[in-house]
């Protein structure tokens, strides 16, 4: 047995779990390239300043989670511990936002990384589905990526995922809210590091999960309470607008998320069947984020959903189908012959989109009738000396047992109109 073992906080998808994350992606890839958005890939790792200044110096991954290093050519780089900066960086380094019309409409899928304390349902390795509109500033813009995610957990059999929904305002109106919440902050019995939040971020304390800091938030400011006209009529179009697409949420006034850069429309995605590791996706507007990586004016909004908390969710409602069938046809040769004759056969089953295997090195039958089991097949083609001699394979339905021989020249049509 090897020494070696993943690292710590990690795990490997390997058969047949992989299925279910593999299916998890493509039915949320699925549902937004519906909506029109484009797949965009990232490099795992970025110019360290990058997230400094896109996430927010003030936040725990800045601060606490990052994997940073130093390049043999003396550089900081930094694993991706989210996906909205680097797509941001990339459309603007490609200059998407002036090939044609606006929103730039993006989706991606990959791996992220921040240094946590491992448990069930928090990795240091983990795997999100995101998607972005860059742009434009529209609350329908803001609906339709909600209501994208809330189809994407429908389609994978999800019903008891909730919408939790805030604004956090504007460049106009966050400032009064600001100072009125960092007056009421500044009161509170808090420790040096959460003082110190007050000055820099204040929103980010009400994110703080610790019990006896939350006791002490009741009556903290709403800023609900604070929002200009246009906030408030912007917020109000999104609640209708997902009203009226049959999408129920919870206002939750609270709710500032992780990260620096939103404003505006906010939201997270809540499992109540995973303990204190809830969240299975969020995200929000983030109308300025394109000017702090220095580019133009760029307003936009999108989310990422976690596809290992997805899992875990549908694992505890149920729904999770772990796929143990590899093959539709698996081949079992009986003599040098027969391995010759399906190993033309099954490249000509793939080339025509069936998926079918076979047995390799030399094995008996009743070996090779476990192996067929195994692979989840629904047929079994089987052939030998005797078989052949009279220019026939058997076969077989590994689901009711029915075997028949069938002509070697009509394998494929036979197989093709059995599959249909």
């Amino acid at each position: 047995m090897s020494t070696f073992r993943a690292p710590k906080g990690t795990f490997d998808l390997i058969p047949p779990d992989s299925a279910a994350f593999l299916a998890v992606r493509e039915a949320i890839s699925r549902t937004v390239r519906l909506a029109g958005y484009q797949y965009v890939e990232t490099p795992v790792f970025e110019d360290t300043a990058l997230f400094k200044r896109g996430v927010g110096e003030s936040t725990d991954i800045v601060n606490k989670e990052m994997y940073t290093f130093t390049t043999q050519g003396g550089d900081s780089v930094t694993l991706r511990p989210e996906g909205t900066a680097s797509v941001l960086r990339a459309a603007l380094q490609a200059n998407l936002h002036k090939a044609g019309q606006l929103p730039v409409k993006l989706y991606y899928s990959g791996s992220y990384f921040r240094y946590e304390k491992p448990q069930k349902g928090r990795y240091r390795h983990f795997s999100q589905v995101g998607a972005e509109a860059l742009g434009a500033q529209d609350p329908q813009l803001d609906a339709e990526l909600i209501i994208l995610a809330v189809d994407a957990y429908r389609r994978l059999g999800l019903k008891n995922v909730r919408l939790l929904l805030n604004t956090l305002g504007d460049a106009t109106c966050r400032p009064v809210y600001r100072a009125a919440l960092q007056d009421f902050l500044r009161e509170l019995d808090l420790d040096e590091a959460t003082r110190a939040r007050i000055e820099i971020n204040p929103l980010r304390v009400l994110d703080d999960k610790r019990a006896d800091v939350q006791a002490q938030l009741t009556g903290a400011p709403r800023i609900a309470d604070y929002l200009c006209a246009d906030c408030k009529a912007y917020h109000d179009e999104v609640r209708e607008l997902l009203t009226g697409a049959g999408v129920e949420f919870t206002d939750d006034p609270r709710l500032v998320r992780g990260l620096d850069y939103y404003t505006r429309t906010t939201f997270e995605f809540v499992h109540d069947g995973l303990g204190s590791q809830s969240a299975v996706g969020g995200g929000g507007r983030y109308d300025g984020l394109s000017e702090l990586l220095g580019g133009p004016s760029l307003p936009s909004v999108g989310w990422a959903l976690g596809v290992d908390r997805i899992v875990l969710a549908m694992e505890a409602e149920g729904v999770l189908e772990r796929e143990t069938a590899r093959v539709d046809v698996f081949a079992v040769p009986l003599n040098d012959e027969a391995r010759r004759l399906f190993f033309g056969v099954l490249t000509e089953l793939r080339r025509l989109g069936v998926s079918a295997d076979t047995v390799f090195g030399t094995r008996g039958l009743k070996g090779a009738m476990k192996a067929a089991d195994r692979s989840g097949a629904r047929y079994a083609l089987v052939a030998g000396e005797r078989d052949l001699a009279e220019n026939v394979v058997q076969l077989k339905d590994l689901v009711s047992g029915e075997q028949s021989p069938v002509a070697v020249d009509q394998i494929i049509p036979t197989i093709k109109e059995k599959l249909s």
